[in-house]
């Protein structure tokens, strides 16, 4: 009896000790968690693991965004690899890419440019993603370019020169295509037959994101966004390496004006605008230098291997051509200006201001009065004469007519073509 029970004894034990060997790795779990939590002290093992339970499952847990969104994306994404954007295979000449190791190393070493980019492409999804769902017509049109640009300074992390906008909000109505935004004081509402293009960009250490869409309530428009939507995506399509400019341009305006819209009672071709251009963009640079056309006819031009490109689009019922005119609101400094000596005081301040706070990406006046610049404007035209900043009128076509975009920010990657802005909604 006593020889079984010491055998018994022996078997229990050898048992237990199997049994600590298998959960071994969790008890060091334990240790961690006690670590964390001193309170766990001396409490028992059955209610240590209870705890050591709810602990794994708040880990695994990830950070939801709230509503509206205030979680900066990079507390959403702890590993700090973003969201990809859209993928799109190259064909015919550069199919081979697809598969090439040594294009997929180029890739790797060129990651953490691609976080930084695919970062401010996902601050964008999210920004716009809550305007849509709150833009309504009687909104101040100030109120809602402040709502969206203290959304992104607040995802983005704000952050001097490394982090934040790229360029002023353009909420640009109706036949005024581009470069409107208000100044202090401005009274304009939206109203419900108003077509409004929200173009807003996003940057990380001057990687930008230039992304835009149309905003119209009256469903009377809808061929008329359709047609830029429609025409962007084929842009997107033609574009890749090696791609002649013009030929992309080419393929934009057969897809913009195969569409009609008829506004109350009266049927319009769509129409591409032939002086509005996607671009290329460089490293704080919003305009790096190439200019895709939106109309057949333009430069023999090739994209090439690395470059990003703002794909825009935008159709009209007007002329198809767009001149200066109103108040401007939009200014930026010249990418390439030396050192110019001034002479106002007022200027040389203001000039240290646009340096330290906008570098060469674009701003307009609220971002001056939200800084406590006051009384400006004098040494603003001084600068503006002096080829140091570069005034950015709005653009618009003729009076009464009515004109939609779509835009998105492509990569030209060595092994295929990412849509870094592409979202759900568009």
């Amino acid at each position: 009896m006593k020889e079984n029970l010491i055998k018994e004894d022996k078997a229990a034990s050898s048992n237990s000790a199997i049994l600590a060997a298998q959960s071994s790795p969790p008890e060091d779990d334990d240790d961690e968690a006690q670590a964390d939590d001193p309170s766990q002290d001396g409490a028992p093992g059955a209610v240590k693991k209870k705890k050591k339970k709810n602990k794994s499952k708040k880990k695994k847990d990830p950070l939801q965004q709230t509503d509206p969104p205030s979680i900066p994306v990079d507390e959403l994404f702890p590993s700090g690899d973003f969201p990809e954007g859209e993928i799109q295979q190259y064909k015919d000449d550069n199919l081979w890419r697809t598969t090439s190791e040594e294009k997929r190393e180029l890739e790797r070493l060129q990651k953490p440019m691609y976080n930084s980019v695919r970062r401010a492409a996902e601050v964008h999804r999210q920004v716009r993603k809550y305007m849509r769902s709150i833009i309504k017509p009687g909104m101040l049109m100030v109120d809602l370019c402040e709502t969206l640009e203290n959304m992104v300074r607040k995802l983005i992390k704000e952050n001097g020169l490394q982090a934040g906008i790229a360029f002023p909000t353009g909420c640009s109505l109706n036949w005024v295509a581009a470069h409107w935004t208000p100044n202090a004081g401005d009274k304009t509402v939206l109203q419900y037959d108003d077509v409004m293009k929200l173009d807003f960009g996003t940057h990380i250490d001057g990687y930008i994101v230039d992304c835009a869409f149309t905003v119209a309530f009256n469903p009377m428009y809808d061929p008329l966004l359709q047609a830029t939507r429609d025409a962007t995506n084929t842009g997107i399509k033609e574009a890749g390496i090696d791609a002649r400019l013009c030929d992309v341009g080419a393929a934009i305006q057969e897809v913009m004006e195969s569409y009609e819209v008829e506004i109350n009672g009266k049927v319009f071709q769509v129409k591409s605008i032939r002086n509005l251009n996607g671009h290329s963009i460089g490293p704080y640079q919003i305009h790096a230098g190439k200019s895709v056309p939106i109309v057949k006819g333009g430069e023999q031009t090739k994209m090439e291997e690395g470059e990003f490109y703002a794909i825009e689009t935008f159709g009209s019922t007007g002329k198809g051509f767009v001149r200066e005119d109103l108040e401007c609101s939009h200014y930026m400094k010249n990418f390439d200006v030396g050192h110019v000596p001034l002479r106002l005081a007022k200027a040389k301040q203001l000039l240290g201001t646009i340096n330290n706070n906008f570098g060469t990406l674009a701003f307009c006046r609220r971002y001056l009065d939200r800084l406590g610049e006051t009384k400006y404007l004098m040494a603003l035209k001084n600068l503006c004469d002096n080829g140091i900043i570069q005034p950015y009128p709005p653009l618009c076509d003729v009076r009464g007519s009515y004109v939609s975009q779509f835009e998105h920010t492509i990569l030209l990657r060595p092994t295929c073509k990412e849509v870094i802005s592409r979202g759900d909604d568009y």
